[in-house]
């Protein structure tokens, strides 16, 4: 079965011994500041790198939201193989790591085994400050990468700077697939 909630155990260890594994390459930068109420809602994942736990999933969607606790809510959601394939979702809890800026995160999904134990670093590296429109997401080995948009598709000359910044910044981005969003 092709479940975030099994897949993402792994990917908790993966981040965890990456570096071990890979040597431990310059952490990429983030952006200075985020404005948390303005980063909340529903993002579309627009291409990742690709990892055992994504694999096969289309029309990716990332929801955030204030939890009366102060941690934010996660709520991931795709369909496995394709737009009419079953929905695989999980809902987990992200805090803030660096307070300063706001641009690192701990991501934790609960209803994985030991997924209380395991936190995913979620560091926001580039971000359209002006209108929250886009956001890049990856972690301090880079081993992940995600670019979000607000809607399904984004422009392509928004795209393209965003991949030159990538690119300026060591990321590899032959690995990037680009991830099939539904657009009405």
């Amino acid at each position: 079965m092709h479940l975030f909630k099994g897949k993402h155990i792994g990917f908790l260890v993966l981040l965890a011994v990456l570096p071990a594994l890979y040597g431990c390459p310059m952490p990429p930068e983030t952006v200075s500041s985020v404005d948390l109420d303005r980063y909340l809602g529903l993002w579309y994942e627009i291409a990742s790198y690709p990892t055992f736990f994504n694999r096969d999933l289309v029309g990716t969607t990332a929801e955030y939201s204030l939890r009366d606790d102060g941690l934010i809510r996660v709520y991931n959601r795709a369909f496995v193989g394709d737009f009419d394939g079953p929905i695989d979702d999980i809902e987990g809890t992200a805090r803030v790591v660096d307070t300063q800026t706001n641009a690192k995160l701990a991501v934790s999904f609960a209803s994985v085994p030991f997924g209380n134990l395991f936190e995913g670093r979620y560091w926001i590296i580039d971000l359209d400050e002006e209108a929250y429109s886009y956001a890049v997401v990856s972690d301090p080995f880079r081993s992940t990468l995600f670019i979000l948009s607000r809607s399904p598709q984004i422009d392509e000359a928004v795209l393209d700077a965003i991949l030159d910044r990538l690119e300026a910044q060591g990321f590899d981005l032959t690995r990037l697939t680009y991830t099939p969003q539904l657009v009405l």
